[in-house]
């Protein structure tokens, strides 16, 4: 044992005194781990930050601000990204500056190495973080998306979520199911955005009682489920009109989750018009028509009410 540690330690001392080897070694890891650390505590400062702005964005009531906050989460999101960068960075040119000093002649050998490496690494991995970098640029210019909006990306097939993370190089995504899905900026060619993250619904239910009609329609209403990943809240009556002699009309409003509008043109609708499958016979039906589902966004109608131009008088 004891000839087995002393050839041991007489290679490493052979080792140490070739060119000072051991050492740039052992400097290069303490450099490492220091700038992983600096480059980790930075970084939980600017992110304990942004999740303070995060969560003045989810308790804000004013839309306005709540747009303005999220902007700034999505800022220092970025931040961060950049800052790991710049601690790497700094990171691999005092590693180069121990490796290779300035008044230590370089080989010929050691250059054309160092050149390939470069062409290599230029031509694959900065060419295509360079792309990313100019795609996320344009993006943040142009205010595509900030963190915290639901979005829906093209060309891909269902990659849909909340961003929980937006970078210059890439952006992070959280599933409605609970996945996490990062994407290389430079593959997102559209983005669709869900405005306040909902989807607006509203159906109108047609029945011969109204205050049957009322009451049963609003049992069937509280058996839906509420909440961030269901109704963003319960279904509203909004709206009651008499259409003639035994017929009225009740619109309800719904705003959900995307991907959940199953709810209402699904579970609401298929109960309303299942209602009546049980009814004795020679009862008239409480729910005469099958109810009408349609998407309603405030800001679409202004928009849409701009861009139709038929009069009433047209044929």
């Amino acid at each position: 044992m004891n000839i087995w540690l002393e050839t041991i330690i007489n290679d490493v001392k052979t080792f140490a005194g070739q060119d000072n080897s051991l050492k740039n070694i052992l400097s290069l890891i303490i450099l490492a781990i220091i700038a992983y650390f600096i480059g980790k505590y930075l970084a939980a400062g600017v992110i304990f930050v942004a999740r303070q702005v995060a969560r003045k964005s989810d308790n804000s009531t004013n839309e306005d601000w709540r747009i303005r906050y999220r902007q700034i989460e999505t800022y220092l999101s970025i931040f961060t990204a950049l800052l790991r960068a710049v601690v790497t960075g700094i990171a691999i040119y005092i590693g180069f500056r121990i490796i290779s000093p300035t008044d230590k002649p370089s080989g010929g050998l050691a250059a054309i190495g160092a050149g390939t490496f470069f062409v290599v690494f230029a031509g694959q991995a900065i060419a295509s973080v360079l792309r990313d970098i100019t795609a996320g640029t344009l993006m943040i210019a142009e205010g595509w998306f900030n963190v915290g909006d639901f979005i829906e990306l093209r060309p891909m097939n269902d990659v849909r979520g909340v961003v929980e993370r937006f970078t210059l190089r890439s952006t992070k995504i959280r599933s409605l199911t609970g996945e996490v899905i990062w994407v290389h900026n430079q593959y997102i060619s559209a983005v669709r955005v869900t405005p306040r993250g909902v989807h607006t619904i509203t159906v109108d239910v047609f029945m011969s009682d109204l205050e049957r009609g009322r009451a049963e329609l609003r049992k069937i209403i509280q058996a839906i489920p509420v909440g961030p990943t269901l109704l963003a809240k319960p279904i509203a009556f909004i709206e009651e009109e008499k259409w003639g002699d035994n017929l009225y009309r009740i619109s309800v409003r719904g705003q959900m989750t995307p991907g959940r509008e199953w709810l209402m043109n699904k579970f609401l609708i298929g109960a309303i018009t299942s209602f009546d499958d049980n009814r004795a016979e020679g009862e008239p039906k409480l729910f005469t028509y099958e109810p009408m589902f349609r998407f309603t966004d405030p800001a679409s109608e202004r928009k849409f009410r701009r861009a139709v131009r038929v009069r009433n008088d047209e044929k």
